[in-house]
């Protein structure tokens, strides 16, 4: 099945994992999939650590998760520092592994580098690697991001738009967008997404809240708002229990709303945890066709 149909065919679901640094971590997370993998996704996505740092242990990840639970699976690739050729190796290395897409992104300037520097022989834009992939791995499926409150580096929407547009005329098949919590950026940014004549999936991107100071971490990280009225409910009480069901039910009331709006599937970043994720999709009525 290619990465679009599970957005068009059917209504997608998936989840984003990243790779453990322990191996007590490597045995929680895969509990934690077994819990997500009951609400039967349309495939599982897996990050990797900065400058590429995790590469390996992501392709075992992803492969693991495809053999135990026979879903698809489909690993990020970033630009940063990254040869074109280092890029073909890793290309060649998840195609051997059975890895069906893959999450293409530029991705953030490495720890004390303000700005993005591509290395000598490397790719400047997430188009370029799209590029690369659909001329020397066809056989991949490609999601790429979007940015609903702007991506942070962008000096206005248009820009940030027309940059999302060249990495689908690349040759995306989905859009995925970063995370967000106020509904109607989404809207806003898929009027324009359609205005503009881009046509493939446009997949919300939600991470469940269950930590008042985690997801304001986050959040000053990738300059995502969160709603004033939602930060003081989550402040009531300085407690683990509270915040969490404060966060589940903003995100109930969050995926219905989307559900109401037509969206073709959802991503959840599930910070390699099941709980949160797993009390929203028991509350909500998924479709089973867009």
């Amino acid at each position: 099945m290619s990465l679009a149909s599970h957005f068009q065919d059917s209504f997608g679901l998936s989840f984003e994992l990243f790779p453990p640094k322990t191996d007590a971590g490597l045995t929680s997370l895969f509990e934690h999939v077994s819990c997500l993998d009951a609400f039967s996704p349309s495939f599982y996505t897996c990050t990797y650590g900065a400058g590429g740092s995790t590469q390996g242990k992501t392709l075992e990840i992803l492969k693991t998760v495809k053999q135990k639970f026979h879903r698809p699976v489909a690993s990020h690739l970033t630009c940063v520092g990254a040869t074109v050729d280092q890029l073909r190796t890793y290309l060649q290395s998840a195609l051997d592994g059975g890895i069906d897409h893959l999450v293409a992104l530029r991705g953030d300037p490495p720890q004390g580098q303000e700005a993005f520097q591509a290395v000598d022989g490397g790719l400047h834009y997430a188009n370029e690697l799209v590029s690369l992939i659909r001329s020397e791995f066809p056989q991949f499926g490609v999601a790429v991001a979007g940015y609903p409150e702007v991506h942070q580096e962008a000096p206005d929407a248009e820009t940030d738009l027309q940059n999302l547009k060249r990495k689908v005329d690349a040759g995306a098949d989905i859009v995925v967008t970063q995370l967000f919590y106020e509904n109607q950026d989404f809207y806003s940014f898929q009027d324009r997404y359609h205005q503009i004549g881009i046509t493939r999936p446009l997949v919300p991107g939600l991470l469940p809240v269950t930590n008042l100071a985690q997801i304001q971490r986050i959040t000053s990280l990738c300059k995502a708002k969160l709603p004033q009225a939602f930060v003081d409910r989550l402040a009531e009480k300085d407690d683990a229990d509270w915040q969490f069901k404060v966060g589940v039910e903003f995100a109930i009331a969050q995926v219905e709303d989307l559900l109401a709006h037509g969206i073709p599937g959802i991503h959840f970043y599930v910070l390699n945890k099941s709980q949160a994720t797993a009390r929203i999709l028991e509350a909500v009525d998924l479709p089973t066709s867009p």
